[in-house]
């Protein structure tokens, strides 16, 4: 070390307590926020946004619910068809991207929020994903096509089958 440089560069700058913020001082962290590396129960975390939901139980519950929402509209961006019959190749391209970049964004959304490492928080958005595909995805709750109300039961099951 020659006049507080190392090879060069300069030195860390030292904290009101004396230690660098590159040691293991917790005290130095922006905004003493301690950002957490493994998943953690609890309502205090940021979520998304820098102190949000605080720590008001209220809040945590309202991240929860709009993480649940949130994936929810994934699922249903993803299996929903928007595109009506007889209309142009170029408006239903054009509405195809517009729902495939929406659904890429929210999709994000979900996933940042996930890496808030909150237990609570991730176990909403694998809810509302799964609830999501049950209702839009999955077999339960699909309409029949129209050629199977009208009485062509052969074609049931056919999706099913793998030959």
């Amino acid at each position: 070390m020659d006049g507080g440089h190392m090879n060069g560069m300069p030195a860390p700058p030292v904290t009101a307590t004396g230690a660098s913020p590159m040691g293991t001082n917790p005290v130095w962290t922006p905004h003493h926020a301690m950002m957490h590396m493994a998943f953690f129960w609890g309502k205090n975390g940021d979520i998304l946004f820098p102190g949000w939901p605080g720590s008001s139980s209220g809040m945590y519950a309202l991240v929860l619910i709009f993480v649940f929402f949130l994936a929810v509209l994934v699922e249903f961006l993803s299996h929903a068809s928007f595109a009506k019959r007889g209309s142009g190749t170029a408006a239903v391209g054009l509405v195809q991207t517009a729902v495939h970049t929406l659904r890429a964004g929210l999709g994000y959304l979900v996933m940042l929020a996930v890496m808030s490492f909150n237990g609570g928080v991730f176990v909403a958005a694998v809810a509302g994903h799964a609830l999501g595909f049950l209702v839009f995805g999955s077999w339960v709750f699909r309409r029949p096509a129209p050629e199977q109300v009208a009485g062509d039961k052969s074609s049931d099951m056919s999706p099913m089958i793998s030959a």
